[in-house]
């Protein structure tokens, strides 16, 4: 197996990214699902300077961005996202893309369960297509129920994954799957062989290693059902605001680099970005839990 890490996580160039991955040990990138911030050419370069290569990319799918969105307009540019999103995996020589379906946040649905249905399917089935001419995977990501209603356990991402299409796979993350499965090991073995993707971050949603999951029984599971490719670090670090931070140096009261999404969020939700010295002990601490067990 190889350790990639996503980059969308804290606002940085990409060139941070890079240097700092790269030199802890990662050997992949999945990079954020944002394909006009990105000259693929240049990006390409510099993962090759560096001794990384893309491994694919996550779909962000926040703001108007929804597959199964009740507005037939709606829907067809969050298509045509998502084809974006492929087509810079395409030219980054990646693998895959995760897409959520929905959009992360919104909690009440647009239609009934079989409109919604019918709709998402319709609009992955488009993008299948789309991909299976690029060469690039489709896994559909479960997230869990406080982030989205629609897709949240294995077995949901697996039957719209056979609604689509033969190649159309699914990507598990153990943070979700630790709140939503019944049993985490179980769920893993039912996506055998439709398993293309796999995210990890602890059951705290901090680095592998700082939780309580049990990464080796996950690392064991996943040889067991000849998953060997990439794991892909996924942490989002919960900020604490309180006297009881047990790390106190991990606010960036004055981020930069912020998309307007990313400035949008941090300015409704009252919340910040992680320091660079935080972020780096985070990738660390993925890096040496993950490396000893691969």
């Amino acid at each position: 197996m190889e350790l990639a890490i996503h980059n969308w996580m804290r606002a940085e160039t990409i060139e941070t990214t890079i240097r700092r991955v790269a030199a802890i040990g990662y050997t992949r990138l999945e990079i954020a699902g944002n394909p006009d911030q990105y000259n693929t050419k240049d990006v390409r370069k510099l993962m090759k300077e560096h001794g990384l290569s893309c491994w694919g990319s996550v779909t962000l799918m926040l703001g108007e961005r929804n597959l199964l969105a009740a507005n037939e307009q709606q829907r067809a540019a969050s298509i045509q996202y998502v084809k974006d999103v492929v087509k810079m995996v395409k030219e980054l020589d990646g693998h895959m893309v995760s897409v959520v379906p929905a959009t992360v946040g919104k909690l009440v649905p647009d239609g009934r369960p079989e409109e919604e249905w019918g709709w998402a399917v319709n609009a992955m089935k488009e993008i299948y297509e789309y991909s299976e001419a690029a060469g690039v995977l489709l896994g559909i990501e479960p997230i869990n129920r406080f982030e989205t209603y629609f897709i949240n356990r294995a077995e949901q991402a697996l039957a719209l994954a056979a609604a689509v299409g033969p190649n159309c796979g699914v990507c598990l993350d153990t943070f979700h799957m630790n709140i939503e499965e019944t049993d985490l090991f179980e769920s893993i073995r039912k996506a055998k062989g439709k398993l293309v993707g796999f995210h990890v971050a602890d059951n705290n949603r901090m680095a592998p290693g700082m939780g309580n999951l049990n990464w080796q029984k996950i690392i064991d599971t996943l040889h067991e059902i000849n998953y060997n490719e990439v794991l892909s670090v996924e942490f989002c670090a919960p900020l604490d605001r309180t006297p009881a931070n047990p790390y106190p140096g991990a606010v960036d009261e004055k981020p930069e680099n912020l998309t307007p999404e990313q400035e949008k969020f941090l300015i409704d939700h009252g919340s910040s970005s992680v320091t660079d010295a935080f972020y780096t002990m985070l990738t660390q601490q993925s890096f040496n839990t993950l490396s000893k067990l691969i």
